[in-house]
């Protein structure tokens, strides 16, 4: 059996990276675009079968960023992410451990009010643009984040994705927000970087990212790649509802793990780890 490998780290939060991590999506919103949850009762039951499936990391959001949300305000993000958040970390069984929780956040109160609680990793779209304490804050906490590629706001990004040349600018412009983020503190081990596909990208463009994947992977840190469900894959298979977009999101999530992602942020939890299972039994020893 194949034995996947990361391009460069062997380890990020926590996790030896021997074997692709499935970080499974939670949102708690209003106006996501695919998958949110009513409440926060149905927020803990979809982390939970999330997490009875085999998800590596649950990804608690509390702010939509699609093409075109509003933003939201920190006070509000907390009241929406923390009682699934507590939840889930209070109702282990002994002697168990809690799970891996990421939270999807562009805010430093959130972020503090979340690893205070018990999360371990924050997921920033903004790749610590959006507000100037957060990268100080997670260096304190010695906190393992993921850096995204995106330009503007997610209600301006979609008249940002001009590009001179498409793969070199998102990876020069990734370096840029790791190296800031190092400067203030942040381990070089505890970065992961995420492409950004849908943010400040067509459809065409997030083609050509995935494609490249090994561009990314040489920059020597763990890669997220986040492509469940996005406007593309239904494109690709014409398919206007997202929910009915998982086959195609699992078809582009073993494209990208076959070619270096560390870790995929997926919808699917279960459709995506039988998937694996099956491509790493039939992929050559």
């Amino acid at each position: 059996m194949v034995k996947f490998q990361a391009a460069t780290p062997r380890s990020w939060a926590g996790f030896r990276l021997t074997s692709p991590l499935v970080m499974g999506i939670v949102n708690v919103t209003p106006d996501s675009f695919s998958s949110t949850a009513a409440d926060a009762d149905g927020a803990i039951a979809q982390a939970r079968a999330m997490l009875a499936a085999g998800a590596d990391i649950i990804d608690i959001g509390g702010e939509s960023t699609r093409p075109g949300a509003a933003p939201v305000d920190p006070a509000t993000e907390i009241d929406r992410i923390m009682p699934v958040l507590r939840a889930l970390i209070a109702t282990q069984g002994p002697g168990s451990s809690p799970p891996v929780i990421s939270i999807d956040t562009r805010n430093a109160a959130t972020m503090a009010a979340a690893l205070d609680a018990g999360a371990r990793i924050i997921n920033d779209v903004s790749a610590l643009r959006h507000d100037p304490a957060a990268a100080t804050l997670l260096a304190q906490r010695r906190c393992p984040v993921v850096l995204m590629h995106m330009r503007g706001t997610p209600a301006t990004m979609n008249a940002q994705a001009h590009y001179t040349d498409l793969v070199r600018d998102v990876a020069d412009e990734l370096t840029s927000r790791r190296d800031a983020a190092c400067a203030a503190g942040i381990d070089p081990a505890a970065i992961a970087l995420d492409p950004g596909f849908g943010f400040a990208k067509t459809g065409a463009q997030n083609i050509a990212l995935l494609r490249a994947l090994d561009r990314f992977c040489a920059l020597g840190h763990a890669i997220l790649v986040g492509v469940s469900r996005k406007r593309f894959i239904g494109d690709l298979t014409q398919q206007p509802d997202p929910r009915q977009r998982d086959p195609g999101s699992i078809a582009a999530a073993i494209y990208a793990i076959r070619h270096g992602a560390a870790i995929v942020r997926v919808h699917d939890v279960a459709g995506t780890i039988q998937a694996l299972r099956v491509w790493r039994a039939l992929e050559p020893a």
